[in-house]
Formats: C-alpha cells, sequence, structure tokens
C-alpha cells in the first residue's frame, strides 16, 4: 500500500503555529511580491477567498472581514518543513530503513511505502501518524492511503475535504471503498489532469468522475490522454502501481534559481547584481549535491509597453554558455553568467524577472585539478565550503560577492512578512 501526507493549508499552519490567536481566524498567505492569494484556511474559502487570485483584486472583501495576510516567508516555511519530513522518518524507520519509505514531493507532502504495514493495521498507524506529526510540530497533517499512489492522492484529498468525519485520514482498502471515493471525485480533480484535459473529458467526452475515467480503455486513454501517460494514470486508478517510489537522495540533472523583481528594473548594474545574487544561490544548492556544472543560462523577462503585460520569447531573451570545465565555484560561474546579461541588456526595456539556470551536471568528485593554473585557483573548493558554512549559520548572505551589489532595491517585496522564528536568533518567538 502506499500513502500520502499532506500539510493541511500549510503555509497557513506555520503562521498560526506562533500566532495562536489566528488559529479560528481566516489566513492567506500571498506569493513573491505579495502579488497573489497562494495558501488560505478554511475560514478564507468560506468568506469565497479564491486560490491564485491577485490580492489588490480581494483586498477589499478581506479587510472587511478581517483576514490576516501575510507575505511569503520562505525560511520558516522551509525550516518547518524539514521538521515535519524529519518527524516521518523518525515514525518510518525500522530495520530496513525508514528513509527509503519517504518521498519528499514537495515542500508539503510526502509519500509513504506502507507495505510492511499490516493490512489490519494501516487506519491505526495513520491516526498515529497523524496525531504525533500534529505534536511534535505543530503542523496539521491529513493522510490518504491506497494502493497506488494517484488512488492516495484521492483518499487524501477526501479526508482533507471531510476531515470532521475522516478525522483527516482515509484508507481505501477495499473496492466498494474505492468506488465511492472515485465517485465522489471529479474529474479535474484528479492529480496528473490539467484543466485544459479536464475541459476536454467533460466536455467532450462527458466524463464527469474519475470513476468514469477508470472505466475507458488504455488504447482510448492512449490516444486521446497523452500516451504512455494516459495509459499509466488508467492503471493506477485500476489499482495497478505505475508510479514506483522515487529515491529521496536523486541529485537533480539541473538546477535553477529565478525571481521576480520586487520593483522593475531598467538599468544594467541592477539587473547584473540581481543575476549574480541568483547565480551564488544556484552555486549553493549546486555544491550541496556535490556536482558541478558544465554550462550556463540566463533568461529575463521584459515587459516594454505601458500596459505591463509579459513579453517573454526564450528564443531572444536569454544566452547560453558552456563552461570548458566543469565548475561549482561561485566566482569561476559569474565570470561566464554576468557577460551574458550584458549581452541581454536592451537600454528602455523594463525588466521583471530574471534567473539563472546550471545544466550540465556532474559528480564533483570526478572533476580534475589544472596543472596549467595557479595552485591556489585548485583550492577554490576550500573557500566556498567556508563561505557556505558562514552563510548557513550566520544566515542572511554575511558573506557574499560585490558583484551582488550592497543596496539590492531590487529585491523582492515582503511587507506583510512575519518573523524568522526557527532561524534567527533575533527574531525568536517571545513569550510573555
Amino acid at each position: 500500500m502506499n500513502g500520502i501526507v499532506d500539510c493541511n493549508s500549510f503555509y497557513c499552519s506555520c503562521e498560526r503555529l506562533f500566532r495562536p490567536d489566528l488559529w479560528d481566524r481566516p489566513v492567506v498567505v500571498l506569493s513573491n511580491n505579495d502579488g497573489c492569494i497562494v495558501s488560505r484556511t478554511d475560514e478564507a474559502k468560506s468568506l469565497g477567498v479564491d486560490m491564485a487570485v491577485p490580492y489588490y483584486q480581494c483586498r477589499e472583501v478581506m479587510e472587511r472581514h478581517g483576514v490576516s495576510v501575510f507575505s511569503s516567508n520562505y525560511h520558516l516555511y522551509g525550516d518547518m518543513s524539514m521538521r515535519v519530513m524529519d518527524t516521518l522518518r523518525f515514525l518510518m524507520d525500522d530495520e530496513d530503513g525508514g528513509h527509503e519509505r519517504v518521498e519528499v514531493y514537495s515542500v508539503d507532502e510526502a509519500f509513504l511505502d506502507l507495505r510492511h504495514i499490516p493490512a489490519a493495521q494501516l487506519h491505526e498507524f495513520s491516526l498515529r501518524l497523524r496525531t504525533v506529526v500534529e505534536e511534535w510540530t505543530g503542523i496539521r497533517v491529513s493522510v490518504g492511503v491506497a494502493s497506488t499512489k494517484l488512488l492516495s492522492k484521492v483518499a487524501n484529498k477526501l479526508a482533507k475535504k471531510e476531515k470532521i468525519k475522516t478525522n483527516c485520514v482515509m484508507v481505501l482498502d477495499t473496492e466498494d471503498a474505492v468506488f465511492e471515493a472515485l465517485q465522489r471525485t471529479e474529474v479535474g480533480d484528479l492529480w496528473g489532469i490539467g484543466r485544459r484535459y479536464a475541459v476536454k473529458l467533460r466536455d467532450y467526452y462527458g466524463i464527469q468522475n474519475a470513476w468514469q475515467l477508470r472505466q475507458m480503455p488504455e488504447e482510448w486513454a492512449r490516444k486521446n490522454l497523452g500516451g504512455v501517460v494516459g495509459v499509466r494514470l488508467i492503471k493506477e486508478l485500476r489499482g495497478e502501481p505505475c508510479i514506483e517510489m522515487k529515491d529521496p537522495l536523486e541529485q537533480k540533472k539541473m538546477i535553477a534559481t529565478t525571481r521576480m523583481f520586487g520593483t522593475p528594473v531598467y538599468d544594467l548594474q541592477p539587473l547584473k547584481e540581481a543575476v549574480a545574487t541568483y547565480t551564488a544561490r544556484a552555486a549553493e544548492k549546486l555544491r550541496r549535491q556535490c556536482s558541478a556544472a558544465g554550462s550556463v543560462d540566463v533568461f529575463v523577462v521584459t515587459s516594454g509597453d505601458a500596459s505591463g503585460q509579459y513579453e517573454y520569447d526564450p528564443h531572444s531573451d536569454h544566452r547560453y554558455s558552456i563552461l570548458p570545465n566543469p565548475s561549482s565555484v561561485t566566482h569561476e560561474l559569474m565570470r561566464y553568467v554576468l557577460p551574458l546579461v550584458e549581452q541581454l541588456y536592451r537600454p528602455g526595456m523594463k525588466y521583471l524577472k530574471a534567473g539563472v539556470i546550471l545544466g550540465r551536471l556532474v559528480p564533483e568528485g570526478a572533476i580534475q585539478g589544472n596543472l596549467f593554473v595557479p595552485a591556489p585557483e585548485n583550492r577554490n573548493g576550500a573557500l566556498m565550503d567556508a563561505i557556505d558554512n558562514l552563510n548557513f549559520s550566520m544566515r542572511d548572505d554575511v558573506v557574499k560577492y560585490l558583484a551582488s551589489g550592497l543596496t539590492r532595491n531590487w529585491k523582492m517585496r515582503q511587507e506583510l512578512r512575519s518573523r524568522r522564528f526557527t532561524t534567527r536568533w533575533g527574531e525568536l518567538h517571545e513569550v510573555k
């Protein structure tokens, strides 16, 4: 059996954890630059606050009803996510190794391999998971269990929707339970069915729920539902596992850091500072998985008219360079990245976003030293380790390259951000 643990309104739950007065009040969290709503509590949903709606469109309603609004606090959310996942690993641990039974799917979701749990104990074990995670971390979660990953997602969604009835736990361990769950699941709510496919299935084929989709032939799915992916989806609905657990230590084949600017950028210097900062962040991720990059790709998003609409053409608004030797050293990567920014820059354009993508990744241990460069340049690894350790322990990029700038006026807006309670000594929660 497979299970999935999903944190309920995760970003909002993190904010509520240090504000007990908000537990029964509507709360929303905004995206980068305080743009759109990316997390909302049930109380906010009942007021008609929709997901992904721009903040300014529903600001009046939220102010009228006293909705608490927060900017995204990624330091807090990342730390709380790590605590939840570590708790799951501890609870899943056994003589065979619990870490291999937990696949972190996103910041607030993790798949579980429950084959070692007897069928008669699945519901009790799931309840224990939910209870212990909440007791140890303060984050409320929902648990769905079924024979496949897709069916466990269905169970989890229903458990969350009917939390009073299910106690946030649902186990689909019989054909009757699967039938009832799929009958109550709209086809557009299925994991892997996008908005366009949902409209096509409903309007063109008359498929309204997940059970009706399950009855479709595999050959039909191959032709009308994305080929092999569609066949896999049908099989998962029928209880045939097709999506395996992934290695939680699997290394990325590409690393990217991208951000929207807090205010539009018009000049070359702040644009270079932003891209240099993103390069440093991507290089940190690169070193964390002990890899080196053989290529760099820089892109920008521009808007050249008064309407502010995006004009993004990846053929003209990005530049790519292959490094002569793979590297994970920040200043070596900057040496190739910053000239690409100069090539991209066009005076008079309004720059809204930029990003750096590191590709052609190879193991760091496979890189040979260069006999034709001074010895200190071959020891840059020690320098990078020192900088990473200082920045991790002191936070806020206490050591950074001058190319990243000092004022950083282009940084994203977080005007409503709460304190970083768990990762900053100066922002610890105060109890009076």
